[in-house]
């Protein structure tokens, strides 16, 4: 499987989103991301409102790699991402309130902003084995 390339982002249209969005652009084969798994991803971001980008793993390549469900990520990223397979590219729309709200971390990000990202998961480790109960 060769790497994905950098997505162009277009941001849906429509009202600001309330409430986290997720859709499937490429549905992956691998591992599923899920809470106490880590996985590394690529990733775009940009503002609903002006579409302009904020942050990207591209740019030096490289990828987040964070615990799902660890707080380490935008509460709407973490979320969005779940359920998601490795190989997948997902596109995730997050309203304010599960992204930056008020405490904007950069001048790129308006505070109050909803964020538009495409992720692009490519490695979930600490999978259980298959056949593992719940």
């Amino acid at each position: 499987m060769s790497e994905p390339t950098k997505p162009v982002i277009e941001v849906p249209q429509g009202a600001v989103p309330t409430e986290l969005a997720i859709r499937d652009l490429t549905v992956g084969d691998g591992p599923e991301a899920q809470p106490g798994r880590v996985v590394r991803v690529h990733y775009v971001g940009v503002t609903f409102a002006s579409g302009k980008e904020f942050d990207s793993s591209w740019e030096e390549d490289r990828p987040f790699k964070f615990a799902v469900g660890g707080g380490k990520a935008v509460k709407g990223l973490d979320r969005g991402i779940r359920g998601m397979k490795a190989g997948g590219r997902r596109e995730i729309v997050v309203p304010a309130r599960l992204g930056y709200g008020k405490q904007s971390p950069s001048p790129l990000i308006p505070a109050g902003s909803a964020l538009v990202f495409v992720v692009d998961l490519l490695t979930v480790a600490g999978a259980p084995p298959r056949h593992a109960s719940a």
